[in-house]
């Protein structure tokens, strides 16, 4: 039954951005944002647990759960270190995800030799 829940939710939240991305002009990038922004919120309600042990991977992995990460990490460093930890937290928690994409996209660049769109 998890991986059926994780299937569903995963697929409603990708399917939710595909209308926003055709019957509205917002664009990819706005979406994206939209969607980090919006699951540091609904972490920060403290709705987003129960939500990740209903749907596991189908909330963990699109963008929601990368919003959920830097609100995770910004309340530990906000508890350890004060208002410095508004600063320090998001980047600390974030540094592993970005580094991951920055590192996969570059070899799947070596494999599959991209080009420009002209």
């Amino acid at each position: 039954m998890d991986y059926l829940n994780a299937f569903w939710v995963g697929g409603l939240i990708c399917a939710l951005v595909q209308i926003l991305m055709e019957k509205t002009k917002l664009m990819p990038g706005r979406i994206m944002v939209l969607l980090v922004c919006a699951g540091a919120v609904i972490s920060f309600l403290g709705w987003y647990e129960p939500f990740m042990e209903y749907a596991g991977a189908g909330a963990g992995v699109p963008l929601l759960g990368y919003g959920n990460i830097l609100m995770k990490g910004v309340k530990e460093a906000v508890a350890e270190d004060g208002f410095i930890g508004l600063f320090r937290g998001g980047f600390q928690a974030g540094a592993v995800g970005c580094c991951a994409a920055l590192v996969f996209g570059y070899l799947a660049s070596l494999v599959f030799r991209p080009k420009m769109k002209g």
